[in-house]
C-alpha cells in the first residue's frame, strides 16, 4: 500500500511516518467497466488514487448528456482539493472506463495531518498549483482552438518525438466529450487527418506519418511540443 501511495506525484514527498498514517486509513476498491464510484452531489469523504485502469469525471447536463471533465490514469489522484472545504460534496460524477483499481484515502484524516505540518501543506499546495496551471492551459486550448487543433494537440501530447504510434486510450465518444466537440466532428477531423497523410488510423490505433504537419495543425511553433 505504501509503495502504491509513494508512486503518486501528490504523495511522493510525504515522510515515511505520514505515508504509514495515510495507508492505515485507506481502502482498496475494484470497479468494473462503467461502474460508478460516486455521483455529483455525494458527500466527499474520500479522495482517490488510480492504481490501474482509468476513471472518467463528468457532469450531467439537464438532458442527461455527459460532459467529460477529466480522464484519470494510473498514478493520478482526484477529488483531493475538496478536503479543504467545509462539508464538501463532489461537483462531478466518477465512473470507470475500464476495470479499475483504486485506493480511497480518508480526506478528513489527511487534512488533519496537513494541519500538523506547514511544510507538508506547502508541498501539497505546490502540486495542486501545478495542476491548476495545467487546467488553465487546457481552458485556453478548448476555447481558442478549432476541433482539428484540439485533436492535433491531444495527439501530440501522447506522441513525444520518440513515439510514432498510439492506441486511443478512451472510446471516441468519450474523447469527443473530453475535447468539447461532437462525435461526428471528431470522426470528420480524424478522417481529414488521414486524407491529408498526417496519420494512419486502424480502429483505435493511430500511426503518426507527418509530425511537422500535426504541429502546424495544433497551432504550435515548429519543433515544440505542447506546454
Amino acid at each position: 500500500m505504501i509503495e502504491s501511495l509513494r508512486a503518486a506525484p501528490l504523495l511522493a514527498r510525504l515522510e515515511s511516518a505520514q505515508l504509514e498514517r495515510v495507508a492505515a486509513r485507506t481502502t482498496r476498491l475494484t470497479l468494473a467497466a462503467e461502474q460508478s464510484l460516486f455521483l455529483q452531489g455525494d458527500a466527499a469523504e474520500r479522495f482517490f488514487l488510480v492504481c490501474a485502469g482509468q476513471m472518467q469525471l463528468y457532469r450531467l447536463a439537464p438532458d442527461g448528456a455527459r460532459k467529460v471533465i477529466e480522464i484519470v490514469s494510473p498514478g493520478q489522484t482526484f477529488a483531493e482539493a475538496l478536503m479543504f472545504l467545509n462539508r464538501p460534496s463532489y461537483p462531478v460524477c466518477a465512473s470507470a472506463l475500464a476495470p479499475t483499481e483504486l485506493i480511497a484515502i480518508d480526506a478528513a484524516d489527511f487534512a488533519a495531518m496537513l494541519r500538523e505540518s506547514v511544510e507538508t501543506c506547502f508541498l501539497l499546495l505546490g502540486a495542486l498549483s501545478q495542476r491548476l496551471r495545467g487546467l488553465i492551459g487546457e481552458i485556453d486550448h478548448l476555447t481558442l482552438h478549432t476541433a482539428s487543433g484540439r485533436l492535433a494537440r491531444y495527439l501530440l501530447e501522447r506522441l513525444p518525438p520518440e513515439r510514432r504510434a498510439l492506441r486511443l486510450e478512451v472510446p471516441k465518444g468519450v474523447l469527443a466529450s473530453r475535447l468539447s466537440i461532437q462525435p461526428e466532428t471528431l470522426s470528420r477531423a480524424l478522417r481529414q487527418f488521414v486524407d491529408a497523410g498526417v496519420i494512419a488510423l486502424e480502429g483505435r490505433h493511430v500511426t503518426l506519418l507527418d509530425r511537422p504537419r500535426l504541429v502546424e495543425l495544433a497551432a504550435l511553433e515548429p519543433g515544440l511540443g505542447p506546454d
